[in-house]
């Protein structure tokens, strides 16, 4: 439950250092509806004060002195779950210790690259508001079970799917807050001889995709790996579409060619990667022979390439409420009439296998 004040969101920032917790504050504080209702400087105390304080939200400092935002966040997940937003650095170990952080149950993380570029901290700034403002509204799911742990239905269990008989040649997946965790969850139940090559657009910075591909290759049976301009679907084979630009698809031969472009080149969509660019084009591409879905997220982007794959002919798979850590993207197509399924997370990989069988 939110505050007993719904004018007010009740943070605490966690973070070692002097500069940031001052910046966070700072940021937070001068909206009306945010109180921060204390700080703190390392994870021993952020636990403290957590149990203490009862807070909405909390911003958490991955790497700090005593104890870690990661160890802090187990012990307040378990003691008292509370929505934390971890703040990260944008290097490879930053990136690693965010994934870590998600699995062990917060809501989103936010790049800890706030410098003296009034142009880097006028994006902070922004990005910081709307995710603490979009994560007061998440499902809190606590510490996640490693999906690779969970066995598979039998075999008697599987029922052929309802939409076997559409033409299907690939799919395009598109998730944002939640959807690190939600993918992973999604790709392990998808067999490594899937017959159709399956392309991701996740929104992420650039330092973060490619990493998380490694981390999804390595713990699932399809292989696995960031997208790179040029490169083929393949059948069994997942692509990432990099963070930092947008990523179309373009028809090549009998199949399809990934095409990367600057955020510059799309200046009309806000979130990156895109996921409507990326379902739009291959949509076009395959001329409607797809699977698109739709996973957790804020916002409402992949709506309109769910809109247009639907007028191509494709189907269309989308996370149910319960499930979603954020239901926006899958509210935008549920409530949009594009949502062909609406299904829980624990489902949407095994049907997906369904629909290619």
């Amino acid at each position: 439950m939110l505050s007993s004040h719904p004018s007010k969101l009740r943070v605490l920032v966690v973070d070692d250092s002097c500069f940031m917790r001052m910046a966070i504050r700072g940021i937070l504080a001068k909206d009306p509806q945010i109180e921060i209702v204390g700080v703190a400087s390392d994870g021993v105390e952020g636990v403290e004060k957590a149990l203490e304080l009862k807070p909405d939200l909390i911003t958490m400092d991955v790497e700090m002195p005593r104890m870690d935002g990661i160890a802090a966040l187990k012990q307040i997940m378990v003691k008292a779950p509370t929505r934390v937003l971890m703040v990260s650095t944008l290097t490879c170990e930053g990136a690693k210790a965010t994934f870590d952080a998600l699995e062990a149950g917060a809501i989103d993380f936010i790049p800890k690259n706030i410098s003296d570029s009034p142009e880097a901290q006028k994006t902070f700034r922004a990005e910081l508001l709307f995710k603490v403002k979009e994560a007061a509204g998440s499902v809190i799911h606590g510490i996640r079970t490693d999906p690779s742990r969970i066995p598979p239905p039998s075999p008697a269990a599987v029922i052929k799917s309802r939409f076997s008989h559409h033409r299907v040649n690939c799919v395009a997946i598109g998730a944002s807050t939640g959807g690190p965790i939600a993918l992973q969850e999604v790709l392990s139940r998808i067999p490594a001889n899937f017959p159709f090559g399956i392309i991701v657009a996740i929104h992420m910075p650039k330092a973060f995709t490619g990493p998380y591909a490694e981390r999804l290759n390595a713990k699932c049976s399809l292989s696995i790996r960031e997208a790179m301009d040029g490169d083929l679907l393949k059948p069994g084979q997942v692509l990432v579409a990099p963070g930092g630009m947008h990523t179309a698809l373009v028809r090549h031969g009998a199949g399809y060619s990934i095409k990367t472009n600057p955020i510059t080149a799309y200046p009309q969509y806000i979130y990156v990667p895109s996921v409507d660019l990326m379902m739009q084009t291959l949509a076009d591409a395959s001329n409607g022979s797809m699977l698109g879905v739709i996973l957790t997220g804020m916002g409402s982007d992949g709506f309109k390439g769910m809109q247009h794959l639907k007028s191509r002919g494709g189907i269309t798979l989308v996370q149910n409420e319960a499930s979603s850590t954020i239901y926006g993207m899958p509210r935008a197509c549920v409530e949009g009439g594009v949502a062909d399924e609406v299904l829980p997370l624990d489902q949407i990989g095994f049907e997906i296998a369904r629909i290619a069988g």
